[in-house]
């Protein structure tokens, strides 16, 4: 919950006055400085009343005027374990499906992942817990939060049958593909153009033998080019398919074996090199991009796209990652797309270690002198968002200066790292305290 400005105001005069600082009534009455950060920020901040979805998002409404006509909303965190940066995203995306029209929610997960649990949100059978278990318990987005958001997209896809909400897994097919895509592919042109059959299959038969992420990396480099090739061979084959005669399911099933071939393109890269990182990094940000951009404009849907704050925004802190997903979309929608990061003052979130690769609490302080967080926590709400575009010019020359911050990814420690909030980000969400994400039991 956040505290109103004049309660952390109260607390400095009460502390002020008990140290016998008599003048601080003049103090408090003088004009704030033209270049103070703090009171630039605070006089356009929005204070939250809630981090978790329920109850009223009137807090939310000025969040809706930000988003504006955006047909994409890339929607970051400063960590990949924090419960309330997922629970924020779950609560702004309800308010976004109820006052917004959004209708997709997408997340860094592969291609399949996103069918099978779109399959689900959409009433497909089975259990919500052994989805998640079986789709996630690798990675970071196995946790109760998220099987939350699921849970409700279902509710809610079975009240409103003719609104049905869509889930979106806009990654690579990483770490394991199963064959259910290549399935898709073969059965399509079994019906549509049985001659291409054998030549598809003859394509694909090596690459159905290597699903599994770490077996196709372990392939010599010449190896996984030769079978990038024979994915885009195949791939190309699909495309050649007249729509007129295929129908509708085309677009998807071009996307299976677009999908089929991206994963074996990233696999083709050599990561042994820092040219073939920065090649692979940037790949993988341009394809989340295009297969949100394709996703948008084959449904007509409004997207929020979650992803951690470095793929969502514009600019990269790293060398390795040349351009980001954000930068992407940009280029993509122009002024429809925004970008929204999470800051966090102090608290605890899952991540693994860099060397012991189990999954559990890790916690921070409250962030040093002269990083942005510490600037951030002096506006006196204790949660806000603020729109860094339309802020005073004071907050908008500190934003866009580049200063440590937070940016966690799986393993921790990692970073503090020098970045220009304002310049990444259109909006900003800050939170003073956090808690770590609940992984199922």
């Amino acid at each position: 919950m956040a505290r109103t400005a004049p309660i952390r105001a109260s607390l400095v005069l009460v502390t002020a006055v008990g140290a016998g600082a008599l003048l601080a009534p003049a103090a408090a009455g003088a004009e704030p400085r033209a270049d103070d950060p703090v009171r630039a920020i605070e006089s356009a901040a929005h204070p939250l009343r809630a981090t978790g979805p329920g109850g009223s998002t009137k807090d939310l409404r000025p969040l809706g005027r930000m988003v504006g006509d955006a047909k994409v909303v890339g929607l970051g965190e400063a960590t990949h374990g924090t419960h309330e940066f997922f629970t924020m995203k779950d609560r702004l995306f309800r308010h976004l499906v109820k006052e917004k029209g959004f209708r997709t929610f997408a997340l860094e997960v592969s291609w399949t992942t996103g069918q099978r649990f779109d399959a689900y949100v959409r009433g497909g059978k089975g259990d919500v817990r052994e989805l998640a278990r079986r789709e996630l318990s690798k990675g970071p987005w196995y946790n109760e939060e998220y099987i939350e958001l699921l849970t409700w997209m279902r509710q809610y896809n079975e009240r409103h049958p003719d609104r049905q909400l869509r889930f979106l897994g806009n990654d690579l097919n990483n770490p394991e593909m199963g064959t259910e895509l290549f399935d898709a592919v073969t059965d399509h042109v079994r019906r549509h153009k049985p001659e291409l059959l054998g030549r598809i299959k003859a394509l694909y038969a090596p690459l159905r033998k290597v699903t599994d992420g770490d077996a196709h990396q372990g392939l010599p480099l010449a190896e996984r080019a030769r079978l990038a090739r024979q994915a885009r061979a195949a791939y190309e084959l699909v495309r050649g398919l007249k729509p007129e005669r295929t129908g509708a399911k085309s677009a998807y099933v071009l996307q299976d074996a677009r999908s089929i071939m991206q994963t074996a393109d990233i696999y083709a890269f050599d990561t042994e090199t820092p040219e073939g990182v920065r090649g692979a990094m940037l790949y993988r940000d341009r394809i989340m991009a295009e297969n949100t951009a394709w996703w948008q404009r084959q449904t007509g849907h409004k997207v929020l796209a979650s992803a951690h704050n470095a793929h969502v925004g514009y600019e990269s802190r790293d060398p390795n990652y040349p351009k980001m997903q954000g930068a992407f979309l940009r280029d993509a929608f122009g002024p429809k797309y925004r970008s929204i990061g999470f800051t966090f003052n102090r608290g605890s979130f899952m991540a693994t270690g860099t060397q012991d690769q189990t999954w559990k609490p890790r916690t921070v302080g409250a962030a040093g002198r002269g990083m942005n967080e510490h600037t951030l926590d002096k506006v006196s709400y204790d949660d806000y968002y603020v729109d860094a575009r339309n802020a005073p010019a004071a907050a908008r020359k500190w934003l866009d200066k580049a200063r440590p911050t937070r940016s966690i990814g799986t393993a921790y420690p990692d970073g503090p790292y020098p970045i220009r909030l304002g310049a990444t980000h259109d909006i900003l969400i800050h939170l003073h305290k956090t808690t770590a994400a609940h992984r199922p039991k």
